[in-house]
């Protein structure tokens, strides 16, 4: 059986902070930021995002944030 991977964080970049530098990903250890066509990043691979914060850490304007998402498994498991 083959694992797919789902995405576990969320990564929001506010484009009206971000001045475009890339830093942010240039230091993403999994590749999972890109730019899109105006040359601002997103996560363009959410399944790769591990969530460790270093492009919100070294965001020099402070446009990233990181927000895990929570297993649907566990929220359905939390209301019986």
């Amino acid at each position: 059986m083959i694992e797919e991977k789902t995405a576990k964080f969320r990564v929001v970049i506010y484009p009206r902070w971000c001045k475009k530098c890339g830093i942010c990903v240039a230091f993403c250890p999994k590749n999972a930021l890109g730019f899109d066509s105006q040359g601002v990043p997103y996560l363009a691979n959410p399944a790769e995002c591990t969530g460790c914060e270093l492009c919100a850490m070294m965001c020099p304007d402070l446009a990233v944030e990181v927000f895990k998402i929570e297993d649907k498994e566990k929220d359905e498991g939390e209301k019986e």
